[in-house]
């Protein structure tokens, strides 16, 4: 795993208020947790997790919470423990527990949101997703959420009358493609991979200082199925930076990356702030020659696919989520994180 190059002070918040932080998680990435609590120099609140032999999920804070601010740090991602949906029980039963053990203020940290992408209606008689998992979250008696790059803003509008924090990953990626040998801004350009995309592609192109953007128009057949792929913009002898919220069976990644291949780039370099990897995402990865990199974070744990994919590399968000507890707790601006 690569070291934080965020652009932000590193240095362990202090917290000095009149109620104390705790920090809880679940089973979906323990791990970032506990870098998040070394980062705050703050132990774990006690607490356990078990499952009974029929699948029922029980929750028990072994510490007490009362009048405390709590923090959950709870991916609803799936792992080789748990799925997404016994991730997301952890989550809401979390929260419900800290109600009914006064807590003073339970904020959930969600990095990755799960049905995200079902954001709308696109056809007759389906749901929209995010917005029952939003709905179901908030009557948990939550006061905050927290996530990183969600897969359309607007589900921040599926929270009634609540705030919540969408986090940016794209000030990690830049300061990461900086440091490397090759990076040039004049033969650099973004790429978003669709046209919902342009926005943090643009984002990331200003802070880069690179040369233009490119989009890439998609049909779909279906759902995870791309019939065809064009590009907008020149990308002849230029390095390309694809720049996705998240990478699944990494299919479309890979046709992108082709792509941009034959059309004269002359290096591709792959950015998401969520790498999911479903099977076989590292073999098509492993398997892409026109792929150089995959800079993910850390959001889900990526334990399992780092050892499958030579082409990954991880970028911690331990330091920003802990950053953001502690302006939080003090109740100072977060968008002080992101101002160049």
């Amino acid at each position: 795993m690569e070291t934080s190059y965020f652009h932000r002070n590193h240095e362990k918040p202090t917290i000095e208020t009149s109620f104390r932080v705790r920090l809880l998680n679940g089973s979906s990435n323990p791990g970032l947790a506990d870098a998040v609590s070394c980062c705050l120099n703050i132990e774990k609140c006690k607490s356990e997790v078990k499952t009974f032999a029929n699948g029922e999920i029980s929750i028990k804070v072994t510490d007490n919470v009362r009048g405390d601010d709590c923090f959950i740090v709870q991916p609803t991602s799936a792992n080789g423990a748990v799925d997404v949906n016994t991730a997301m029980m952890e989550l809401l039963l979390m929260i419900h527990t800290l109600k009914l053990s006064s807590a003073k203020r339970i904020t959930a940290i969600v990095p990755y949101f799960a049905y995200s992408r079902q954001d709308r209606k696109v056809q007759a008689r389906v749901p929209i997703s995010a917005s029952a998992v939003a709905q179901l979250i908030q009557a948990m008696g939550v006061d905050r959420v927290v996530t990183l790059d969600l897969h359309c803003g607007q589900i921040q509008g599926f929270f009634r009358n609540m705030p919540v924090d969408n986090l940016m990953m794209f000030p990690e990626f830049c300061n990461y493609i900086k440091r490397q040998t090759w990076f040039d801004q004049r033969t650099t350009v973004v790429v978003s991979p669709d046209a919902g995309g342009v926005e943090r592609a643009n984002v990331m192109a200003d802070r880069l200082g690179a040369s233009h953007i490119v989009t890439i128009l998609k049909r779909r057949k279906e759902a995870g199925k791309v019939d065809s792929m064009q590009t907008v913009g020149n990308v002849e002898g230029f390095t390309c930076i694809i720049v996705d919220d998240m990478v699944d069976t990494a299919g479309t990644l890979v046709k992108a990356c082709d792509l941009l291949k034959e059309m004269g780039a002359v290096r591709v370099i792959a950015c998401a702030s969520h790498g999911i990897l479903t099977d076989p995402a590292c073999q098509r990865l492993n398997d892409c020659v026109a792929l150089e990199q995959l800079i993910v974070s850390d959001s889900i744990s990526q334990t399992e696919s780092m050892s499958k994919c030579s082409k990954l590399v991880v970028l911690p968000i331990a330091p920003l989520l802990a950053q953001t507890i502690s302006l939080l707790h003090k109740d100072q601006s977060v968008s002080s994180l992101f101002k160049q």
